[in-house]
């Protein structure tokens, strides 16, 4: 699953024929794949291999197969490495058999391997209409973190020229877009704002920028509309340090379109179970690089699947974008409250659909509810439930918590299951 070269770039329509496949197609090469990759994470990284103690890879080769494996979360991955230096067991090479090695905050550190387009950015250029000959401004970080280069090998791998521009010294920044004339710009939308600020502030001309790619911040519709207001076409594209890219806006701009190297789900924070099509929750990764193989990776983000595929053609899954962070735990009292308890409380009764514990502030006490879908009940089994749902919240939590019963349908579909709601003077 590394990839292939581009095979309609005469037309500019798709990267190759990998994006328009039926989505069973896609499904079943991502399965037949996916019992290999498994095994190789057992065999060659034995941090992987604990994780996967006792899983046969061969009958790993559905969605619900793969749903019962453990979930790895990005949040453990300092702990991990900590105690098993430098990449916590989890890399199937040596260190010294790698390309790179960053250092993320934390510091949580990442593996680049030796192949072309490692990172998977190639596709997202090519959607964001960066064709071979194009010069790029990158101005990604290439100070230890990852995304400057990450980016730069996608651009490479597109046969694009590269400005290694980084972060800061705007105006040189812009000198050098005077005088190179780059077609392009890759970074985040803030700092290209500020560059097209800056260089009508000095009057400089920029103008030859007339594409960007941009990533790690939100992109609200009116700073699009701004920058695109100079002249250039903005589409953005989702990823991480530890994966790379995961999924790119095409120029129909109606969601991402998730790489065809991956296997994503959408899941309840706190546990291992997709929710349906459509609601929110956490950013689950199955990504096929075997020097790194991270297997159900839950990235701590929120999002959504959109249904049907994309106007532009292209026929993978769409994912709303970014819509938040999963890590929701809270303070309550002195004490840790989890995602993964509300999911325990949940389990524990089987009448409750969905659940969001709100955590507000009444004098200078702390006061939690539960808030229930339950499909309707008479008045004594419904306070017969909450009464046991308040149990619960005592012995999951170790804390007092009120129970509330509502309709289904009526909390809110954001992927919350924590919302903390204090106002601290």
């Amino acid at each position: 699953m590394t990839g292939r070269q581009p095979t309609d770039m005469a037309s500019g329509r798709f990267y190759d024929e990998l994006e328009t496949r039926s989505p069973d197609e896609r499904e079943r090469q991502l399965f037949a794949d996916l019992p290999g990759l498994i095994a190789r994470a057992i065999q060659h990284a034995p941090g992987a291999a604990e994780l996967l103690k006792g899983v046969a890879p061969g009958d790993i080769t559905s969605r619900a197969a793969l749903s019962q494996l453990p979930v790895l979360r990005k949040s453990e991955l300092h702990d991990r490495q900590k105690l098993r230096p430098p990449f916590g067991g989890l890399t199937t090479v040596e260190p010294g058999k790698l390309a790179r090695i960053f250092a993320s905050p934390g510091p949580i550190y990442d593996p680049e391997g030796r192949r072309s387009d490692y990172w998977r950015f190639a596709r997202a250029l090519f959607a964001a209409g960066f064709r071979a000959g194009d010069v790029l401004h990158n101005c990604f970080s290439y100070h230890l973190t990852p995304a400057g280069a990450m980016l730069e090998s996608g651009a490479q791998a597109l046969g694009c020229a590269v400005i290694p521009g980084g972060v800061g010294q705007t105006e040189v920044q812009i000198r050098v877009m005077s005088d190179v004339r780059p077609t392009g710009y890759i970074g985040t939308p803030s700092f290209l704002k500020i560059i097209f600020d800056k260089a009508k502030e000095l009057g400089t001309d920029i103008s030859s920028i007339k594409k960007a790619l941009v990533a790690a911040e939100a992109l609200p519709n009116s700073l699009r509309a701004e920058l695109q207001s100079h002249g250039c076409q903005v589409l953005q594209c989702y990823a991480s340090a530890d994966l790379g890219h995961m999924a790119y806006e095409s120029e129909a701009r109606e969601g991402m379109i998730v790489d065809e190297s991956l296997i994503v789900e959408i899941l309840r924070p706190g546990t291992g179970h997709p929710v349906p099509s459509g609601e929110v929750g956490e950013i689950v990764v199955t990504s096929f690089n075997p020097d790194y193989p991270l297997i159900r990776f839950a990235t701590g983000d929120l999002s959504a699947i959109l249904p049907g595929p994309s106007p532009c053609g292209r026929t993978n899954m769409r994912i709303k974008g970014w819509m938040g962070r999963a890590d929701q735990s809270a303070k309550v009292r002195g004490m840790f409250v989890h995602p993964s308890q509300v999911a325990e409380i949940v389990r524990r009764h089987p009448q409750v659909g969905k659940a969001r514990l709100t955590i507000d502030r009444s004098g200078a006490n702390d006061i939690m509810t539960l808030a229930c879908e339950v499909a309707g009940h008479p008045a004594d089994l419904a306070a017969d439930l909450a009464a046991a749902l308040a149990d619960s919240i005592q012995a999951v939590c170790k804390l007092r918590g009120e129970v509330k019963l509502v309709a289904p349908g009526s909390l809110a579909n954001d992927g919350k299951v924590i919302e903390d709601i204090r106002k601290f003077d």
